[in-house]
């Protein structure tokens, strides 16, 4: 049980390469704090061997009630990846915005990536 007054929230990630079934692996992305036309990077991080991140974006005392943002680098990743050419996706820089209600619940902000299309989810 977490200590009284202390916030238990956090915010994570994951990416999926649904053309192949796999983990999106090696893919830049960032998190910003956003206040009315500002944002405000909080933190960069890459995912992993497994599509995600190797610790919460933000977590504890550090997550506040807000809207966030998070960038994702799927142009640079695809390109990378060597299967996809600049000009076989659409995709540069996909942005998913969102707002934290409660900084004690995990909001977990998924992304599904092809080259034609993206989805989201609030996951859990």
């Amino acid at each position: 049980m977490a200590e009284a007054g202390k916030k238990t929230g956090r915010i994570t990630t994951h990416v999926l390469d649904t053309t192949l079934g796999e983990p999106a692996r090696g893919m830049g992305l960032a998190l910003y704090r956003v206040c009315g036309e500002a944002a405000e990077l909080v933190t960069l991080s890459v995912t992993n061997a497994d599509g995600r991140v190797d610790s919460p974006l933000l977590e504890g005392d550090a997550l506040t009630a807000g809207v966030y943002e998070i960038r994702f680098k799927a142009g640079e990743y695809m390109v990378r990846q060597g299967r996809y050419s600049a000009t076989q996706t659409i995709w540069d820089l996909i942005p998913i915005r969102f707002k934290v209600v409660d900084p004690n619940k995990h909001y977990h902000v998924p992304l599904l990536l092809s080259p034609g299309g993206y989805s989201t989810y609030r996951g859990s």
